[in-house]
C-alpha cells in the first residue's frame, strides 16, 4: 500500500524534478475521489533553507530525516551531481535504512547517484538521464545501468531518467499500486500521457527542418509534404540542383544527420501523428508515410521509438479518443 511519501532532498536540488514529485504525491486531491497521501519533504536540517538550480529560490524541508523510518516511498529526486562532491553521509544512511526496513525508492534524473552511494543500484538494473548514464556507469559498477530507457522498475527500487520521464515514473508507481484508474485520474489533472512504458526510448534526436541553405530548405519543406513518395539521395540531389556528394555534404552539415536517416524520421513521427489521430490499418499508416508496408513500418518504429506501432496506438490513441 503507498500512503506515506517521504521526499528526502541533499544540499541541493533540480526545481523541476522537485516539482514532479510534489505534483503527484503531494496535491490533495481527496475532494476528486483519489486516495490522499502522507507527504512530507524531509531532509538533514529540517528548517535549514536548501539551494536550488533555479537562481533564487531556496526549498526548507519541514521534516528530519526520521520520518524515512515509516515511510512507504522514499523519493529522491534530481540533484546537481558532482563525483568530487560529498554527500550528505546523513542523507545516504536514512536511504540505506528505509531500503532495507522495506520502502520503495524512486529516484528521478540524477537522484540516482544518491541511491547508488546508498548501494541500492547493485547488481541491479537502473536508469537515469542520458548525459550521466556514463558517469552512474563509472561511479558503480557493480550497477546495470540502460542508457535508452524512460524508467526501470526493480520492485523496491524504481530509477528514471530525466525531467518528463520522472512523470512517467511516478505515475506507473500509483498504477502499480493503486490501479489505473487512479493513475489516469492524476495524469488527466496534470494533462499528461497516462501511461509511457518504460521501455520506451528517453528521446528520438528530431531531424532539423530549419536551416541556412535556402535550397535545402525548400527541398526539406517539399520532403515533409511528400513524404509517402519513394525518395533517394539522387532524386533529391537534382531537386536541390546538386551532384550527390556535394548534396550529402550540405545535408549533413546543416542537419546533423544523413538524408536517409532525417527521412525516416520524419515518417515516424508521421505515423505516430497517424497512430495517434486516425483509425488506419497498419498497411494504410505505412503507406501514407512512405514505408511501403506493415512491416517495415514496425522494424522502424521499434527501433527508434522503443514499442511497436500496435501498442503505441493502444496507449496514446486512446488518449486522444476519450
Amino acid at each position: 500500500m503507498l500512503s506515506k511519501v517521504a521526499v528526502v532532498l541533499n544540499e541541493r536540488l533540480a526545481m523541476f524534478e522537485f516539482g514532479v514529485v510534489c505534483e503527484v504525491f503531494g496535491l490533495d486531491r481527496t475532494a476528486d475521489g483519489l486516495p490522499g497521501f502522507d507527504f512530507r519533504v524531509c531532509g538533514a536540517d529540517p528548517g535549514k533553507p536548501l539551494g536550488s538550480s533555479s537562481p533564487g529560490i531556496s526549498v526548507t524541508a519541514q521534516y528530519g530525516l526520521e520520518e524515512l523510518r515509516d515511510a512507504d516511498l522514499v523519493a529522491i529526486p534530481a540533484f546537481p551531481y558532482s563525483t568530487e562532491g560529498a554527500m550528505d553521509p546523513r542523507v545516504v544512511e536514512a536511504v540505506r535504512d528505509a531500503s532495507q526496513r522495506g520502502a520503495t525508492v524512486l529516484t528521478v534524473c540524477s537522484g540516482a547517484f544518491l541511491a547508488g552511494e546508498a548501494g541500492l543500484l547493485d547488481g541491479r538494473k537502473c536508469t537515469t538521464h542520458w548525459r550521466y548514464v556514463d558517469q552512474l556507469a563509472e561511479r558503480f559498477p557493480l550497477a546495470t545501468v540502460d542508457p535508452d530507457v524512460l524508467f526501470v522498475d526493480e520492485g523496491n527500487l524504481i530509477t528514471s531518467a530525466g525531467t518528463a520521464a520522472g512523470i512517467d515514473a511516478c505515475l506507473h508507481l500509483v498504477r502499480r499500486e493503486l490501479g489505473s484508474a487512479v493513475a489516469n485520474a492524476i495524469a488527466r489533472r496534470m494533462v499528461v500521457p497516462p501511461q509511457r512504458d518504460g521501455g520506451q526510448r528517453q528521446f528520438i534526436e528530431r531531424p532539423v527542418v530549419d536551416c541556412s541553405s535556402d535550397s535545402l530548405s525548400e527541398t526539406l519543406h517539399w520532403l515533409e509534404e511528400n513524404l509517402e513518395l519513394p525518395h533517394t539521395v539522387e532524386s533529391l540531389s537534382a531537386r536541390s540542383n546538386m551532384s550527390t556528394r556535394t548534396f550529402a555534404r550540405k545535408f549533413a552539415a546543416e542537419t546533423g544527420t544523413t538524408p536517409v536517416k532525417w527521412l525516416t524520421g520524419q515518417r515516424i513521427l508521421q505515423a505516430k501523428q497517424l497512430l495517434e489521430d486516425t483509425d488506419m490499418d497498419l498497411e494504410t499508416v505505412a503507406h501514407h508515410c512512405g514505408f511501403g508496408s506493415g512491416a517495415l513500418l514496425r522494424h522502424h518504429f521499434q527501433r527508434l521509438v522503443g514499442i511497436a506501432p500496435a501498442e503505441y496506438r493502444r496507449r496514446f490513441g486512446g488518449v486522444r479518443a476519450g
